[in-house]
């Protein structure tokens, strides 16, 4: 048996609905079945116990049968999983929440996400509707979204009076996105760090990333995500090697200066993945 990291160093938050999430995920983008069964076993045995993953990612089998051959008691797990831009619709959302858990083999997500906004298509709407309901039912425990400007978060508010718990975004030392989280913040989201060291980033690069790492003693995306967790944002990094995922979790004991944090805002700011205004996935 491998050494068990201690799940009580993980801070948990509490949602606006009033469940608790961990403060720390682990993310499976771009492993397919067999990867993501190998890397969530690791990663649950390790401590972590919010895992990410979506339709898009064709992983969901891979990433429940690592979850049933854990042994860890389903309650204890926080699972996420995302609605397929092209499965947006009120009849399509509850579809694709069924074929989900139908590969997860679960009876429930923890969290239910809509994938992209796509206003283009402009069927969000309706697809939060049926997530509404979705959570009604108990077939979702929480709902919310991914990449939603504040035009976006604003219309969900106004034409269902029912807001997301979590805003899942495009979020790194290079992406920061103040005016976001601060939207987020007003509407009590919370805001959770996809690609949350940068994809395809060197860290080391950034004079305030290696200062804070050199300082600290430790690496850079040890510095970066603890950065998330003091800006109050929730990072899901993905690790496939076990001393990477191990690195994630080790960042509890140490905490950035408000001079250090303060830093960061000289890195320049440029997106590196889609455009949430344009991008539609189908």
């Amino acid at each position: 048996m491998k050494e068990i990291h201690d799940v009580s160093a993980i801070p948990t938050r509490k949602l606006a609905d009033g469940r608790q999430i961990p403060v720390l995920g682990f993310g499976t983008l771009e492993m397919d079945d067999e990867e993501s069964e190998v890397a969530v076993s690791s990663a649950l045995e390790l401590g972590y116990r919010l895992i990410d993953t979506a339709m898009l990612y064709r992983n969901e089998v891979g990433t429940g049968r690592a979850i049933a051959r854990s042994g860890i008691k389903r309650d204890e797990i926080f699972l996420t999983t995302k609605l397929r831009g092209g499965d947006q619709g009120l009849k399509e959302t509850k579809i694709g929440l069924k074929a989900s858990l139908e590969r997860l083999a679960l009876d429930y997500v923890d969290l239910y996400l809509i994938h992209w906004p796509m206003p283009s298509v402009n069927k969000y709407v309706d697809a939060w509707r049926a997530m509404i309901e979705l959570r009604d039912e108990g077939l979702a425990r929480s709902i919310g979204v991914c990449n939603f400007n504040e035009a976006h978060l604003d219309r969900l508010h106004d034409e269902t009076g029912v807001l997301p718990v979590i805003n899942q975004i495009e979020l790194h030392p290079a992406w920061a996105q103040a005016h976001l989280r601060e939207v987020d913040a007003r509407y009590d989201i919370i805001t959770e760090s996809w690609s949350p060291l940068g994809h395809g980033i060197a860290l080391e690069k950034y004079p305030p990333v290696a200062d804070a790492a050199r300082a600290h003693g430790v690496t850079p995306a040890q510095v970066v995500l603890r950065w998330h967790l003091q800006l109050g944002a929730l990072p899901i990094p993905k690790a496939s090697s076990l001393e990477h995922q191990r690195e994630n979790l080790a960042i509890f004991d140490f905490d950035l200066t408000a001079a250090q944090m303060k830093s960061f805002e000289t890195i320049e700011q440029n997106r590196i993945d889609e455009d949430p205004e344009t991008f539609v996935e189908l």
